[in-house]
């Protein structure tokens, strides 16, 4: 061994193990955003759906609009537009926590098939007392 290789090995470790952490950190931060984003949808189709449930029973947009920013705040998000009228529910919600704290939005869209437009829908009534 010469005099002036004493300690490279060390060197070479620290870069190493600091390159790992940093790789390490960025796959959790990754990871994090697309929890956030799998969250995002799941919320935004839950909004969709209860919007949508609620025009296929004939409980007008205005209950339709409650029905997807209560469905969306059960899963932790916040409605931000609702598009509710006819047999369409489009909505676009908003979860915390994305990339750099930014909140992660996602869009989804249901609509009320034809079997539901009949007087008689097959599914429970969301609102029994009016």
């Amino acid at each position: 061994m010469r005099p002036g290789d004493r300690g490279a090995a060390s060197l070479l470790v620290v870069a190493v193990a600091v390159g790992g952490l940093l790789l390490m950190a960025g796959a959790a931060r990754l990871g994090g955003a697309l929890v956030s984003r799998a969250r995002a949808d799941t919320a935004a189709d839950a909004a969709a759906l209860a919007a949508a449930d609620a025009l296929a029973l004939g409980a007008g947009d205005t209950r339709a609009l409650a029905a997807a920013r209560d469905r969306a705040a059960a899963n932790g998000a916040r409605l931000v537009e609702c598009r509710c009228g006819g047999s369409v529910a489009e909505v676009t919600v908003e979860v915390p926590g994305g990339p750099l704290g930014r909140p992660v939005r996602a869009r989804a869209r249901a609509e009320v098939g034809a079997a539901c437009g009949e007087a008689v829908c097959p599914y429970h009534d969301p609102f029994p007392d009016g």
